[in-house]
């Protein structure tokens, strides 16, 4: 940072947890005017049985009071039903399964958020993603963590240049924990705190109880892919690709009474097709097509190179190369069988450690 007789402000999204608390601290170590801001983005149902808002807020509150900074809350809870939450009602009533992770950081963290924290002079955003930011020329580009199990680039693949230019993420070079250790060092109450996991608006409460509310169930049967009827669902919307708990029809082990997993949702006659085994052809595929596509470098990648591609978040890097590129969509085809392929969630694409952007997969697969 440069010498100047004016600190540049960065405003911090404190969540609550560890990551968004050190990445904090370390900033105001590197010579920044450093502001907290607790973002509250639900607050339906919002109650302590499963919603765990109240306590992050007081977490991040206490943090930033070891810290000395400043911190205020800012409700977006109308941004996010408007734009993330609406999607995902949307996505799920047509069967497909969403990302809304992905979603939320493209329109409220980095969208949202950053317009708010101008209105604050700041020059900066930060967060406590595990990601890194590179920029070569005038180009900004958006790297894996250094720690490859805590790595969170997959849900940055929407953001733009406008984004990264404005964004920092102080911790992408630590490992987990490394940043533990910091926090206990600098005697932060959450230090030990568990990472939060799941939906964010969902918490801990049962997933179908909370979409019923919002969509009507529609009992179906639950079939073979040859039509045999062998249970019945409590209404598509309720199960994804790859599912296997939760159907209720038995199956515990290999041979004749092996595990039956979701291969399919059949949505005109509201029929959830299921197969036996976990590497049944059914739920193998080596090409996808994505639509809604972001590159962000801003341009188009190259058809028929070698990149490395992910379908979930948790996957391994599976090479692959982009065809039939435009705009709107492409086909990615992968060197070997992708598992569980799911419409709704996101193929992320990598060259090396750079994330090139990606887009939503399709429901209306290609040849496999």
């Amino acid at each position: 940072m440069t010498n100047t007789s004016k600190k540049q402000r960065v405003v911090v999204g404190m969540s609550g947890g560890v990551d968004s608390s050190v990445a904090a601290y370390l900033l105001k170590q590197q010579g920044f005017d450093v502001v907290g801001v607790f973002m509250k983005n639900w607050e339906d149902d919002d109650t302590d049985e499963y919603c765990s808002s109240r306590q992050d807020f007081l977490d991040a509150v206490s943090a930033a009071d070891v810290l000395d900074i400043p911190i205020e809350i800012v409700n977006f809870s109308m941004e996010y039903k408007d734009r993330v939450f609406s999607n995902f009602l949307m996505e799920y009533q047509a069967g497909r399964t969403p990302n809304p992770d992905i979603l939320c950081n493209a329109e409220i963290k980095f969208k949202a958020f950053l317009e708010h924290a101008i209105q604050l002079d700041a020059d900066y955003i930060a967060t406590g993603h595990y990601a890194q930011i590179r920029k070569t020329g005038k180009l900004f580009q958006l790297l894996k963590a250094e720690d490859g199990t805590k790595d969170q680039s997959y849900f940055l693949y929407r953001l733009n240049q406008a984004q990264l230019a404005k964004a920092l993420f102080p911790i992408g070079h630590l490992y987990k924990r490394e940043v533990r250790k910091i926090a206990e060092e600098i005697a932060l109450a959450n230090f030990a705190k568990k990472d939060s996991t799941g939906i964010c608006f969902i918490g801990e409460r049962p997933f179908r109880e909370f979409l019923n509310r919002y969509l009507p169930q529609q009992p179906g049967e639950i079939q073979t892919p040859d039509g045999k009827v062998i249970g019945q669902h409590m209404g598509l919307m309720y199960y994804t690709i790859g599912q296997r708990q939760g159907l209720g029809i038995g199956g515990t082990r290999e041979g004749i009474d092996a595990p039956w997993f979701v291969s399919n949702k059949d949505m005109q006659r509201n029929v959830l097709i299921a197969v036996q085994g976990h590497d049944h052809p059914d739920l193998l595929r080596s090409t996808l097509r994505a639509t809604n596509l972001t590159w962000i470098s801003g341009n188009l990648p190259h058809c028929h190179w070698v990149y490395a591609g992910k379908t979930r978040y948790r996957q391994t890097d599976a090479p692959c190369a982009i065809s039939e590129l435009t705009q709107n969509y492409c086909q990615v085809d992968f060197a070997q069988y992708q598992w569980a392929v799911t419409p709704g969630q996101s193929v992320v694409i990598y060259e090396s450690k750079v994330c090139l952007g990606g887009g939503i997969i399709d429901d209306k697969p290609l040849q496999k």
